[in-house]
């Protein structure tokens, strides 16, 4: 982190709930502006989110950072593969059970319906929610696109590890006023991915992330979800 960056941090006895308020404040986005972001805030969030605990300190992360031409290189690869291959691209691992199970299923359709709603796509419109996913291929316009990989020997255990890094890196890059999306989907162009970027047969994609400044003023960049309290998923023993 670079002193100007720690200059601006509340120190902890200024505000010691700051950590809570970051977590709160993050949200997914799907829209950003061209404001550049300088790789070397990039480097400095990474620098941080190496210290996520993994197990036993396998520390499975590795991701490659876009920007510049190298980004736009990717990206419009990318789109065309998908236009040209939507109906034959699959993950390296399912994103999700088929069929989802309930009541995550009610969620994931509640969700579905309102992000299609806020971007002004029904679910019936094939061609209109195709666009949408064309978009994710082009990071949303964020000005840094970052490709996360795993060696694929590790196993489904090493996820959870992963999450926790992801969820911090995310949170650094809030913590320096920019926002972030994770992408799943990225691992549909795993083959793509491996051509253009030179990923070796032994990494697995598990997604991508967009960073960089949001555009607030998209209507899907301001949509309220549900986050159930602790009473809706958490048992508490005391005997």
């Amino acid at each position: 982190m670079t002193l100007e960056l720690q200059r601006q941090m509340p120190k902890e006895s200024e505000n010691p709930v700051y950590i809570d308020e970051i977590i709160k404040g993050r949200r997914a986005k799907r829209g950003f502006t061209d404001k550049p972001v300088p790789v070397e805030v990039v480097k400095d969030i990474l620098s941080v989110a190496r210290f996520t605990p993994s197990s036993s300190n396998t520390q499975p992360w590795k991701c490659y950072v876009l920007t510049g031409k190298a980004r736009e290189r990717l990206v419009e690869a990318a789109v065309k593969n998908f236009n040209d291959n939507h109906d034959k691209l699959v993950p390296e691992y399912p994103f999700f059970p088929d069929p989802i199970p309930e009541p995550h299923a009610s969620w994931f359709n509640k969700f579905r319906g309102q992000l299609g709603d806020s971007q002004g796509v029904e679910r019936s419109d094939k061609e209109g929610r195709r666009r949408d996913v064309a978009r994710q291929f082009k990071f949303f316009g964020a000005p840094v696109g970052l490709i996360f990989t795993m060696d694929r020997r590790l196993v489904p255990a090493s996820f959870i590890c992963y999450g926790g890094f992801l969820q911090t890196v995310m949170l650094a890059a809030q913590g320096r006023g920019l926002d972030t999306l994770a992408q799943q989907i990225w691992s549909l162009q795993y083959r793509l991915l491996r051509k253009e970027l030179g990923i070796p047969e032994s990494d697995m994609v598990v997604c991508g992330m967009c960073i960089g400044y949001a555009d607030n003023g998209l209507p899907e960049n301001d949509m309220k979800l549900d986050k159930f309290g602790p009473e809706k998923f958490a048992t508490f023993l005391d005997a």
